[in-house]
């Protein structure tokens, strides 16, 4: 029995089993909507909520007093909004997520089949599905748009890895198409992420295109990667184009926005261990063997550079070279991203280490994998519960309710104290709010001029918080806000010296509503960066466009199989000690994977 249970742990694991196991742990989840009030996933449905009601005009008069949607790529809100006609928004953002975790481990599976065997690909596959960096960024964090572009353009780099190899346009068409798609899911993945996988792939394409052709031309390679380097380009400008032309027009030039990530973890060590440490999880263990692994086979140091440098970028401040690096940038981005990509880059060499660990000791080791990725799955996805940071959800039941009655809708309102909630009031009501959660869209001088992020939130941000909120009360006429609500009692004596009432309260006093009388109905804010009609139906047509396109590429790719392509054996030396399964392996993948 015991022989039978080693042979059968020596095969690769069917693709579809990983599949299926992605969606055992992350279905349940999903469907009782776990991931509904993680940091930004209101924000994202208020965003898809503008689509939903109007798709070709981007223009959000329901936060920040305007701000146009195309300063954020919009294909997962336009998908959200398409469901949401059907299934609401909650669970149209659900399933557009849940979609994106049920396709990681087919991205990571084809990545990994470029670097290594079959075997330890599916290994690698099969431990993307339960990492702690996946776990916080989807049920903490909520950040739809990381992993959905992450993907994307991980399902993309094999396919142009063949063409280049192979020169299937085939390929060239899906790997493209699958580009486009994952640009407009999300911009600072492809500004920031792709740095990461790009050069270490290419090295790659170079290497194993001289394996197949050792008498031919490097410049064959090459100009293939410049074909699908260019038109790549030159259909991201065409896919982004509003986005672009208003990053031009309007660079975020605001006061700087502090987040935990940025900070130095060995003088803040819990946050190193809510960004890195919880992240990171049993992943941890493997760093001494990609190390020397990557030591040992030259194939893969170029992999390891990638993941290297993603690695260190994920510890924030701890090391001078993400500022040295990202500039001004660095005060923009948050950093929990990059431990993501780094541990998407080891994936090939953690599916190395559990080969080894599996043909080594058999059984015992497998099960020991495989309850540390679930142990540190489940740690990730319950860690709110041990570290309280998200609090609470709020019930804005009252709130949405006395917006929508009586006219109080033609005037603004701000929330004080509400957290991620005050984007599910504003996609739930007609009325229209000064106060937002998306950084990028602020433009009013109220909220621009200090280094705070919402209102809501401000005393969070201490002195430059208050300021933003003492600016904006000073101005309520400007902006037609007469309403407030107080979810903490700490914002109620600024409210008092600034002139307003209380009015009522819900939830037995837990709620408080202030009002200011005399205030005029709320106008629109004039704006310049309100986009052009042309822009806003280009934005309506080619990101959504270039999915449906790529879905109806990827159905022809099942339909009509292309041949398995093999290359030239590669000169690999066995390391001593290891199973000869531990070493890199020879073929790429193919257009349809299969571990089976």
């Amino acid at each position: 029995m015991h022989s039978a249970a080693s042979s059968h742990l020596r095969h690769a694991i069917p693709l579809w089993m990983i599949v299926a196991c992605a969606f055992a742990f992350h279905g349940p989840l999903l469907v009782m909507r776990l991931p509904e009030h993680s940091f930004d996933a209101h924000f994202h449905m208020s965003m898809a909520e503008t689509y939903a009601n109007h798709w070709f005009d981007p223009w959000n008069e329901k936060s920040l007093g305007g701000f146009s949607e195309t300063t954020y790529p919009p294909l997962t809100h336009q998908w959200t909004a398409m469901l949401s006609h059907v299934i609401g928004l909650p669970y149209g953002f659900m399933v557009v997520l849940g979609t994106v975790i049920l396709l990681l481990p087919v991205a990571v599976y084809r990545f990994s089949r470029l670097w290594v065997p079959d075997r330890p690909a599916s290994y690698g596959a099969l431990c993307s599905v339960f990492l702690g960096s996946l776990g916080l960024l989807a049920y903490h964090a909520g950040q739809i748009g990381t992993i959905s572009a992450t993907t994307l353009f991980l399902l993309a780099i094999p396919y142009a890895y063949e063409y280049v190899v192979h020169g299937s346009m085939r390929d060239f068409f899906m790997g493209l198409g699958l580009s486009l798609t994952a640009a407009g899911a999300h911009h600072a993945t492809m500004f920031f992420g792709l740095i990461f996988f790009i050069p270490p792939t290419f090295w790659l394409m170079v290497r194993d295109w001289r394996s197949n052709n050792p008498e031919g031309s490097l410049a064959v390679p090459l100009k293939r990667m410049l074909l699908f380097a260019t038109v790549g380009a030159m259909g991201i400008l065409l896919v982004l184009l509003p986005y672009l032309l208003i990053m031009i027009k309007a660079p975020i030039t605001e006061t700087p926005i502090p987040h935990l990530s940025r900070a130095n973890f060995l003088l803040a060590p819990i946050w190193g261990v809510h960004f890195w440490l919880i992240p990171m999880g049993a992943m941890i263990f493997a760093l001494p063997y990609i190390f020397y692994k990557a030591g040992a086979e030259p194939r893969l140091r170029p992999l390891f550079f990638g993941f290297y440098f993603a690695f260190i970028f994920g510890l924030g401040g701890t090391t001078p070279l993400p500022r040295l690096l990202l500039g001004r940038a660095f005060e923009i981005l948050t950093f929990e991203r990059f431990t993501y990509w780094a541990l998407l880059l080891a994936m090939p060499f953690v599916g190395l280490l559990a080969v080894y660990l599996i043909d080594r000791f058999h059984a015992p080791a497998a099960v020991m994998l495989v309850v540390l990725i679930i142990a540190q799955a489940s740690l990730a996805v319950s860690w709110n519960v041990y570290f309280n940071v998200l609090g609470p959800a709020i019930n804005v039941d009252d709130v949405i309710k006395f917006l929508n009655e009586n006219g109080h809708d033609r005037y603004r309102y701000l929330t004080l104290g509400f957290g991620n909630a005050l984007s599910q009031v504003a996609y739930s009501t007609k009325a229209t709010s000064v106060d937002g959660e998306y950084n990028s869209g602020r433009s009013l001088p109220e909220v621009t001029a200090h280094g705070s992020a919402q209102l809501s939130s401000a005393k969070f941000y201490q002195a430059e918080g208050m300021k933003a909120v003492s600016d904006m009360l000073r101005h309520a006429a400007r902006y037609g806000l007469r309403y407030i609500f107080v979810h903490d009692p700490y914002y109620e004596p600024l409210l008092v010296f600034a002139g307003w009432r209380q009015i009522d309260s819900y939830n037995d006093g837990d709620m408080t509503v202030w009002e200011r009388p005399g205030i005029p109905f709320a106008k629109p804010i004039p704006s310049p960066l309100r986009p052009p009609r042309w822009q806003g139906v280009m934005w309506g047509i080619f990101p959504f466009g270039a999915s449906l396109l790529t879905i109806a590429l990827a159905a022809l790719q099942v339909l009509k199989p292309a041949e398995v392509k093999t290359v030239a054996p590669r000169n690999i030396d066995s390391i001593p000690g290891e199973s000869p399964l531990d070493v890199v392996g020879p073929a790429p993948a193919p257009a349809l994977p299969s571990a089976s």
